[in-house]
């Protein structure tokens, strides 16, 4: 297999957590993401009471015509919702105003403030509380992208079984296994940290570290990485790194670094306010102050169109526009199995220029299927037959994932049953039949250890290779007497996928931890641009850098190995089916959750058109408003002209949002 934050109310900065050295550190994190603590935000039943609160005083607002004794009711309704769900943001407002950092908390406070003090105060309550609900979904999602580290560390082995001087094993906690000890893997087991073998032979799943997609044939002298997995034959490895130093250790560090750097996006609205909040202030201050000395006005006056303005600059348009055209976008996409994991993956997305695309599990099924097989010296339909059920029984009583592809590739069956089934180790099995034969089903080293791989052999098995598949041979003791080319597969949709990607300007990428030849041969069936295999994931890591460098890329990936990429990727895809990894799943932005790549370009799209919908909301809220600011500076501004400004144009930007919840993709 080949293997962050919302809204727009962001005005901090990430601040990094501390990188684990080791198991069993400590994952929990203080940070200040948004201006505030966690402790400022409050619980969901607080935000839903206050919700309620919010659209009670909504209603005691409308009734007050005919129930006077209502506007009292909604009033209290109102200041008991704000307390329920922003005092915290309220307070941090008001210190942001002292201090003079005019950013959205203090943006907030002006506008809450300017609502209640022209009696405004069910709209309020109703902006506090749903700015309050955003960025705890904000802050939700960075606490399991954190929480997933923790989870990859406590899936790796905890203990090693390490040689003793007098020849037992005991064992051992990995953080206290010294390097070059020899450690004891038995088959099944996870390999605990990196090393080298010392003695055996086995089979070794090292999809979670490389993404290879069948496991590699290794002995001794090769190297082989924590968290992959013994298949099958007893292993001695000689530890070559510490805990703290594996290349699984590595990936939870570069996934940790990699989020620390990617600090949520400040946003337009806030950017904005740091200039429009100081000058819509300082505009109401001159009109009370110098109106009456400049424009003949009376004091009231005066203060009554100060006042006006401002409710007219309440950015309540801003404010609520842009959640709901978020949300209606992000509505959109899962109805269409896409989860994307908050504002910011649309924003981002938008400005991609790079795709890279992890291989096995994620451009291929991740599963070995048999491609094509063929017997030797041109033999007769009745001969290749009798071959095909010679292997099919070899085969089939083996555990070794490309038998079992050749195995359900042919439906031929046996002739005679197999007496006993001997492992080769890095070569592959031995069958004794009922009648004495011997029957090989290995690979060509073998071949070239007995005598028995010709110039023609060879041929046909790089021939093979070259197309990114892995050839089996069936031998007898003397003869070889047919060849079985096993692949992972494209995915039914990715030569489509590709072509709607490099329908929107991108450029897309292959990097893949198997052979160079297994990539570039997915690449051509695929149309893909570029291609690189043999990389590990810090490999991944310095290709993505290198992408970056000449504009936004995205990483498509689902195993523990691609998780670094996706987290340093400017937009992480993973694929979220059976096969996929939840570590996968959390880092990544976003998740397509019906394994289908066309859902690449449809998140793209999507980002498009809402980055479109947020600028005409953005225009309209503020030319609209631009309009009123005259007519308040000139003194023909009244309180229903303001209420209009402010609700009138939250309306329509609203409903504007909310034409993206009809948007359909590509691979629809």
């Amino acid at each position: 297999m080949e293997h962050t934050t919302p809204t727009t109310h962001c005005c901090g900065t990430c601040s990094p957590p501390a990188p684990h050295e080791q198991h069993g550190h400590d994952h929990q994190h203080g940070h200040d993401d948004h201006g505030h603590d966690h402790g400022d935000l409050p619980s969901w039943p607080r935000i839903g009471a206050a919700l309620v609160l919010a659209l009670g005083a909504e209603a005691a607002h409308w009734g007050q015509a005919a129930t006077p004794a209502l506007h009292y009711l909604g009033m209290a309704l109102a200041v008991v919702a704000i307390g329920l769900a922003g005092v915290g943001i309220y307070r941090q407002g008001l210190r942001d105003l002292k201090r003079l950092r005019l950013g959205i908390h203090a943006l907030m406070a002006v506008a809450v403030t300017g609502a209640f003090l022209i009696g405004q105060w069910p709209e309020a309550a109703m902006v506090m509380a749903l700015y309050v609900a955003a960025e705890r979904l904000e802050d939700q999602a960075m606490d399991r992208a954190r929480a997933a580290i923790g989870r990859l560390l406590a899936s790796a082995p905890a203990t090693a079984q390490v040689r003793q001087d007098d020849g037992r094993y005991a064992s051992t906690a990995i953080e206290a296994v010294p390097v070059n000890a020899m450690v004891r893997v038995m088959p099944g087991e996870q390999i605990p940290l990196d090393g080298t073998i010392a003695e055996g032979f086995g089979s070794i799943d090292q999809a979670p570290i490389t993404g290879e997609s069948a496991p590699a044939d290794k002995g001794p002298g090769d190297t082989v990485w924590a968290g992959s997995i013994n298949q099958q034959g007893l292993l001695l490895i000689q530890v070559n790194k510490a805990s703290g130093d594996s290349l699984l250790t590595r990936i939870v560090r570069a996934v940790e670094q990699a989020q620390a750097r990617k600090a949520p996006t400040q946003r337009f609205v806030d950017q904005f306010a740091k200039v429009y909040t100081p000058i819509v202030l300082l505009l109401a201050i001159a009109l009370a102050a110098l109106a009456p000395w400049l424009l003949g006005w009376s004091v009231s006056d005066a203060l009554y169109q100060a006042l006006a303005l401002l409710v007219i600059a309440c950015p309540c348009a801003l404010v609520l526009s842009t959640p709901i055209t978020i949300v209606s976008s992000l509505t959109a996409a899962a109805r269409h199995g896409l989860l994307l994991k908050g504002g910011s993956v649309l924003e981002a997305a938008h400005r991609l220029r790079h795709i890279a695309l992890d291989k096995t599990g994620t451009l291929t099924t991740g599963r070995p299927s048999l491609q094509d097989w063929q017997a030797f010296d041109h033999a007769d339909a009745a001969t290749c037959a009798r071959y095909a059920r010679m292997a099919w029984a070899v085969a089939s009583h083996s555990e070794h994932p490309v038998a079992q592809a050749i195995a359900q590739g042919l439906t031929a069956a046996p002739d005679q049953a197999i007496g006993t089934l001997t492992a080769l180790p890095g070569r592959g099995v031995q069958a004794q039949m009922a009648d004495g034969t011997a029957l090989f089903l290995v690979n060509l080293r073998w071949a070239q250890e007995q005598g028995l791989a010709s110039p023609a052999i060879a041929a046909v098995v790089n021939a093979q290779a070259a197309q990114g598949r892995s050839v089996s041979l069936l031998a007898t003791a003397s003869q070889v007497l047919a060849w079985f080319a096993v692949a992972d597969t494209l995915r039914p949709h990715a030569p489509a996928a590709v072509a709607q990607l490099h329908a929107l300007g991108l450029q897309v990428h292959l990097l893949s931890g198997d052979h160079p030849e297994t990539a570039q041969a997915i690449a051509a069936q695929a149309n893909i641009d570029h291609a690189q295999g043999g990389l590990l994931p810090e490999d991944k890591l310095a290709v993505l850098a290198q992408l970056q460098a000449t504009g936004p890329t995205a990483m498509v990936g689902d195993g523990m190995n691609d998780a670094p990429a996706l987290a340093q990727a400017d937009v992480g895809f993973a694929m979220g089916g059976a096969h996929s990894t939840a570590m996968a799943m959390e880092t990544a932005d976003v998740v397509l959750m019906h394994d289908d790549l066309r859902r690449v370009a449809d998140t793209v799209r999507l980002s498009r058109s809402t980055r479109n919908v947020l600028w005409q909301n953005i225009a309209l809220a503020l030319g609209i408003k631009l309009v009123f600011f005259a007519l308040a500076v000139t003194g023909h501004a009244s309180m229903w002209l303001a209420v209009l400004a402010d609700m009138g144009v939250s309306l329509l930007v609203v409903a504007n949002g909310l034409r993206l919840r009809r948007w359909r993709g590509l691979a629809d």
